[in-house]
């Protein structure tokens, strides 16, 4: 039932992404995300298939409860199974767009209609977050199961490349949908850190991250779409004098900006605390050292849409059109990428005063 839920939300997803039939580019964007997407499909049902010849069983509890047994009684191997678990990771990882199964994914965004990749953005994360946790929280959960191989280095290591490619190949960006389809796949790398650990530690941190991920990114993706039904251009240059023309708007895309680069009081900032934190407290040192690099080199490419907005100036451009839906959509993202920043600084100096 968990594939058949992750493939229905999949195939309404292409048929998203193709919305525009006008357009080429959306044309292209859809026969990508599905030729990709049957691909990773095939090959993750592939691997549940082998986990069900194994155990008898498609039920996640009595899979942690069998593997255990059919591996001690040698009617499967050690071999066996990580070609299966590999199957279904490789499958996974096309979900949350991680390296090396990342390349749909900037085609897709641009391509797609803006509202369409915001959606795409943060809707198949989670979901392919979800069955990951799924999997190895409740299927593959049990001592001992996992212990063939270093799990948790592999997904470091795919954590590392995965918000490292992200964050280099959205330097070059003019582009801002592109640019946010990189910087989605940097965010990605971030997620799979909580990840590395099979711990309520780890889990807790990539739920919270997803939640703080989603308002301010959707909220990013929004003055995206008012910029560009504005000044009809995806590029940088139609930010160009937006502080000027709605200070509104663009000190709001300044919020949600320093939010996904983590700077603190807001929301992003707490949010990779809690898996920077996670990991470190498991050893992994160097991850949580590659995740604060690559943090600041986000800072840069982030800071270009900002620069253009507040010192750049745009030749004859009139006044930027906004309604009071506008402000009251943005105050939707913007409060909550505020607040539970400012939440967190609460709780934790109450539960200090608290303690003393």
């Amino acid at each position: 039932m968990i594939f058949i839920s992750l493939e229905t939300v999949s195939l309404t997803s292409y048929i998203l992404a193709g919305f525009l039939t006008h357009s080429p580019r959306s044309s292209e964007a859809a026969f990508k995300y599905i030729t990709y997407g049957a691909v990773a499909s095939g090959t993750m049902l592939f691997g549940l298939s082998l986990i069900f010849g194994m155990t008898g069983t498609g039920d996640l509890a009595e899979i942690s409860t069998r593997l255990p047994e059919v591996l001690a009684s040698g009617q499967v191997t050690a071999l066996g199974l990580l070609i299966a678990i590999t199957f279904i990771l490789a499958g996974v990882g096309y979900k949350i767009a991680s390296v090396p199964f990342h390349m749909w994914s900037p085609d897709v965004y641009e391509g797609a209609p803006i509202p369409i990749t915001a959606f795409l953005s943060v809707a198949s994360k989670a979901a392919g977050f979800a069955l990951f946790l799924r999997f190895f929280y409740s299927g593959f959960s049990a001592q001992g199961l996992l212990d063939s191989v270093d799990w948790g280095i592999l997904l470091a290591i795919v954590s590392a490349l995965t918000m490292t490619v992200g964050n280099l190949a959205a330097l070059p960006q003019r582009n801002v949908k592109r640019l946010l389809a990189y910087s989605s796949i940097a965010h990605g790398g971030y997620l799979l850190m909580g990840g590395v650990l099979l711990t309520s530690d780890g889990l807790s941190a990539i739920l919270f991250y997803l939640i703080v991920y989603l308002f301010m990114n959707l909220g990013a993706f929004y003055v995206v779409i008012l910029v560009a039904n504005d000044s009809g251009s995806e590029m940088i240059e139609g930010y160009r004098g937006l502080s000027s023309r709605s200070p509104l708007v663009a000190g709001a895309m300044v919020i949600f900006l320093v939010s996904l680069t983590g700077i603190p009081p807001f929301a992003g900032f707490f949010g990779k605390f809690f898996l920077f934190k996670a990991v470190i407290d498991e050893g992994f040192y160097w991850l949580a050292f590659i995740g604060l690099i690559n943090s600041v080199i986000s800072l840069y490419y982030y800071a270009r849409i900002i620069k253009a907005m507040y010192f750049e100036s745009a030749e004859d451009r009139e006044s930027f059109y906004s309604t009071k839906s506008t402000f009251a959509l943005l105050t939707v993202f913007v409060i909550p990428t505020i607040f539970i920043g400012l939440l967190n600084i609460f709780y934790s100096l109450s539960g200090n005063i608290t303690l003393q």
